[in-house]
């Protein structure tokens, strides 16, 4: 039986099989939840708006101080769910008015929010999904590979995703059933780096270990190269988010070495 939560998060995207399509997974591994995943919640609350603490109450109620991390920590996972959520499929039109309501500050990053709710009010479905095929898929291959073999080594599934599987391995953090991408997809590694921020996968510092092994080598790259695609409209903003959070990750994890 499913939880109130999960029933909250269906219902927000209209269906089961909706809410699948919009976390880039099978609709019969949604069909199995009987709750939302730990290591979903992010993505789902982002795609929804359904707050965590309605999507798991056991995780984010008040009563769970465990759990609990700052207000930096906080706005650094929404940050990584929300590069996550762009990077893994094309935004409906559901989280695309979503987007258009995004608000920012006189900051780099919150004028980068601005352009991105800004992108988000002009587009349409069809375009973007044109754009998202374009840039990450296309005939053959896309103008651009997000993936860390492929940015370090030229390759795709080489030593990069090993070291990062191996480290995943020591963590407990597991691929999710319905996940065809590698695990060093920056998707997938936004949607990790959203659930240590968070504190959903304890291991307090692995979110440094992570960022300095797995995404820093290569992940401001890509975001550079995202920002300044030839098939990029939409998908500009996204970039320039990517690019500033990873060089304010880089600044602020230098503070603590």
């Amino acid at each position: 039986m499913r939880d109130a939560g999960l029933n909250e998060a269906i219902r927000a995207a209209g269906s089961v099989s909706e809410l699948a399509r919009q976390l880039g997974i099978s609709q019969p591994s949604v069909s199995n939840w009987n709750r939302v995943p730990a290591e979903r919640v992010a993505a789902v609350e982002t795609l929804t708006g359904v707050n965590r603490m309605v999507l798991r109450p056991d995780l984010f109620g008040e009563n769970q101080a465990a759990v609990e991390v700052d207000e930096i920590d906080a706005a650094r996972a929404q940050e990584y769910a929300l590069l996550s959520a762009l990077l893994v499929r094309a935004p409906n039109a559901e989280l695309l008015k979503k987007l258009s309501h995004l608000r920012g500050d006189a900051s780099p990053l919150g004028v980068a929010h601005f352009a991105l709710a800004d992108a988000a009010s002009r587009a349409t479905e069809q375009k973007i999904d044109r754009e998202f095929f374009n840039l990450f898929i296309g005939v053959g291959r896309g103008e651009l590979m997000p993936y860390a073999s492929y940015y370090l080594t030229g390759f795709l599934h080489e030593r990069p995703l090993a070291r990062l599987r191996e480290d995943l391995n020591r963590l407990g953090i597991e691929r999710i059933e319905g996940n065809v991408e590698p695990e060093d997809h920056a998707a997938t590694l936004c949607e990790i780096m959203a659930g240590l921020a968070g504190g959903r996968f304890g291991h307090a510092g692995s979110d440094q270990e992570i960022f300095e092994k797995h995404m820093k080598p290569w992940m401001g790259r890509f975001f550079s190269d995202l920002e300044n695609a030839e098939a990029a409209n939409f998908y500009k903003p996204v970039g320039t988010i990517g690019r500033l959070l990873m060089d304010i990750e880089t600044e602020a994890f230098a503070l603590n070495a």
